[in-house]
């Protein structure tokens, strides 16, 4: 069977993807409106009884002062693939997107490889020979994965490049972290956090600090934690104006797609986190917190409230995104991936992001550009 791709509606994107089990956010339609920069477009595969089986947000960036666009699509295409016949997904995606003017395309097949649990990770961050997580054998790995990336090469895409030195890529995290909720009760998930991890939630409730669940008008607090993070872990914040624009693209779309809770002590902010839902696949986005009161454990209470309310929401996997890979003591990083091993998740690695040039000659041109950035 042969499917054909059209430009879908956005209703019937929000309908297809409110139909699986889980899809990532930045393949909503929603996710164009947080992305003003970009022209954002829908497509869908269609079936021969006319059902949509299969679904895309492209994401279109223009190069300047030439009428040709990166089409990116974000930890996507949703489409099946673990498929035999895989061309029949992505050469029709490839013909459409040349025909709109992309001289290059990304695409983030959401397909996991492999897994390290909690315990071989902290094993691994024990071992001074270890520097990198994907050196390290992992608990289990997926052959599917290395089929379709042996096939993706075999049809001319190209694995983008490792990313940072840190381990994140230059696009979407290749690495994650992730707690499984699935089948599990809240008592048995909090059996899994380790003694650190439980000792601080427990004092955090001793101390009185309070998680709630706050609303647009509190991204300006939320902000000023963010803004103090960035200095201290070293990143370049976002503005303001783009948690403004995620959370009413995405509350417009379903209002409790995306959550922001703040953790409070003595009437003071001392952390703030975004939650982000999308069938039974919950995401924390974006955390935030300050250095002060730092003894009241506020970053356990909140992430605790955040599982709590995922586990009450049916959902499957509880997500930290993205994780380095380093294992070195020295990495500034590491101290973020202890914390998340402590709640008895485990690491994985996704597939990667994946280019097709369509204009070898300017994407080449954008590949030096972006590497001097």
């Amino acid at each position: 069977m042969t499917y054909r791709l059209r430009t879908i509606g956005r209703d019937e994107h929000v309908a297809f993807i409110d139909s699986l089990p889980s899809a990532s956010h930045m393949q909503l339609p929603s996710w164009g409106g947080v992305k003003p920069d970009w022209r954002a477009e829908s497509l869908g595969w269609i079936d021969d009884a006319d059902r949509i089986v299969g679904a895309a947000l492209v994401l279109y960036r223009p190069l300047p002062k030439v009428r040709r666009y990166l089409a990116y699509l974000p930890e996507g295409p949703v489409i099946d693939w673990h498929d035999a016949d895989l061309g029949r997904w992505l050469e029709p995606l490839l013909a459409h997107l040349k025909s709109q003017g992309a001289f290059t395309v990304k695409m983030g097949p959401p397909v996991v490889a492999r897994r390290w649990d909690a315990a071989t990770v902290k094993d691994a961050i024990a071992d001074p020979r270890a520097h990198r997580l994907g050196e390290v054998e992992a608990t289990t790995q997926d052959p599917r994965a290395y089929e379709l990336m042996e096939r993706l090469r075999g049809m001319g895409w190209q694995q983008s490049g490792g990313g940072s030195e840190e381990g994140f890529a230059a696009g979407q995290p290749r690495y994650v972290f992730q707690l499984s909720l699935a089948d599990r009760s809240l008592e048995d998930i909090q059996r899994g956090l380790n003694q650190l991890w439980r000792r601080n939630v427990r004092k955090a409730e001793k101390a009185g600090v309070k998680v709630i669940q706050g609303g647009y008008d509190d991204l300006d607090a939320f902000y000023t934690l963010y803004a103090e993070t960035a200095v201290r872990d070293r990143f370049i914040p976002r503005p303001l104006e783009y948690f403004q624009r995620m959370w009413n693209a995405l509350t417009s779309e379903d209002p409790d797609r995306m959550r922001l809770y703040l953790a409070e002590h003595d009437g003071e902010v001392l952390a703030a986190a975004t939650m982000l839902t999308v069938g039974k696949h919950v995401w924390y986005s974006y955390g935030a917190s300050t250095s002060r009161k730092r003894e009241v454990q506020p970053n356990n209470a909140i992430q605790w409230q955040m599982i709590c309310d995922a586990h009450a929401l049916g959902a499957s996997i509880y997500d930290f995104r993205g994780t380095t890979d380093t294992l070195d003591e020295s990495n500034h990083l590491l101290g973020l991936l202890r914390f998340k091993v402590g709640t008895g998740g485990q690491a994985a690695e996704y597939v990667g992001e994946w280019d097709f040039p369509l204009n070898k000659m300017l994407h080449k041109a954008f590949d030096l550009y972006m590497a001097r950035r």
